[in-house]
């Protein structure tokens, strides 16, 4: 089903679900280590910021679902994006991925810094199963499990080295990754940049569906007013 109302607010469910073992909680707020994801997650309904300028803290930074934040706190980040989730994605093991764990962190951070497919973070590694492709012992491209609402698993940091781009190594990545979730009894979904639409192509052509409009937006977390 493309329209799981569930996938309105992953990050809360997934905070709240398969990854509850990963979230700093303060009443109606949920987030993950600042090392390893920006995503926080708000309970549906909540209508005050207070939790959040506790968990966060003043002056901090914080990556929200797409919701009215007070007037007075101002807008760090802001890119409008797209939700994508499965419709028929073919899953397919590839021989030559391999796995990537923390020993391979600092290789998969400089790929990404190099591609930009979105944040990666030292413990983001910590969040799902993450792959690549090595040509000549060097990582060129990744894939990997971010987000983890029940009954899916999100798709991210799909990335090519410029110099091995057009040999199909991100289409093959992402259906290895799609095999994955579908042996768990889950299905794959993903976010990307509105503007992406060389991604967005791919994605639609490897059998994703666009569900939704979303934006990515961080806000700064007010200072607290000194005392009189």
């Amino acid at each position: 089903m493309l329209d799981d109302p569930i996938l309105d607010n992953a990050a809360w469910a997934s905070l709240t679900g398969p990854h509850a073992h990963l979230a700093e909680r303060r009443g109606s707020v949920v987030r993950y280590p600042v090392d390893m994801s920006p995503f926080a997650g708000v309970a549906p309904g909540t209508t005050t910021f207070d939790d959040v300028a506790a968990l966060f803290g003043p002056g901090a930074e914080a990556h929200l679902p797409a919701l009215v934040a007070r007037p007075a706190w101002d807008i760090t980040f802001h890119v409008p994006g797209v939700q994508l989730v499965d419709d028929g994605v073919a899953g397919a093991i590839d021989a030559e991925a391999v796995v990537l764990g923390t020993g391979d962190v600092a290789e998969m951070t400089a790929l990404v810094e190099r591609t930009k497919p979105g944040p990666f973070l030292p413990r983001t590694v910590e969040m799902g199963t993450y792959v690549g492709i090595r040509r000549e012992g060097r990582l060129v491209a990744m894939a990997g499990e971010r987000l983890h609402p029940p009954g899916w698993t999100e798709i991210s940091a799909v990335c090519t080295d410029a110099g091995f781009r057009g040999q199909g190594l991100a289409t093959r990545l992402i259906r290895h990754v799609v095999a994955g979730i579908r042996a768990r009894g889950e299905r794959p979904m993903l976010h990307t940049g509105a503007e992406n639409v060389n991604a967005i192509r791919l994605y639609e052509q490897l059998g994703f569906r666009l569900r939704r409009q979303v934006d990515f937006t961080s806000y700064r977390v007010p200072a607290l007013t000194p005392a009189p």
